[in-house]
């Protein structure tokens, strides 16, 4: 991991926690945690834009390929009675 061994690891969270404060360390990892989170999922949402119109250029002409939902699919209006 990173190449840092067991030993760097537990110097690195005895500064965290005497910098911090025990009672910040959580809040402080889940901020973390959050953060990493938005990140993967942007990078999934950048991923899926590059691959869509490669996906486009693949198929034969007049075909199509639904991604996530069907915009084709038009909805009948209400009607008022």
């Amino acid at each position: 991991m990173f190449g840092l061994g067991p030993g760097e690891l537990i110097l690195i969270s005895l500064v965290i926690l005497v910098v911090f404060g025990a009672k910040k360390v959580p809040e402080l990892m889940g901020g973390v945690g959050k953060g990493i989170r938005e990140f993967k999922r942007n990078m999934n949402d950048v991923q899926r834009e590059i691959a869509t119109p490669a996906e486009r250029e693949a198929l034969p002409p007049g075909e199509s390929r639904s991604v996530e939902h069907d915009d084709a699919v038009e909805k009948e209006p209400k009607r008022l009675m």
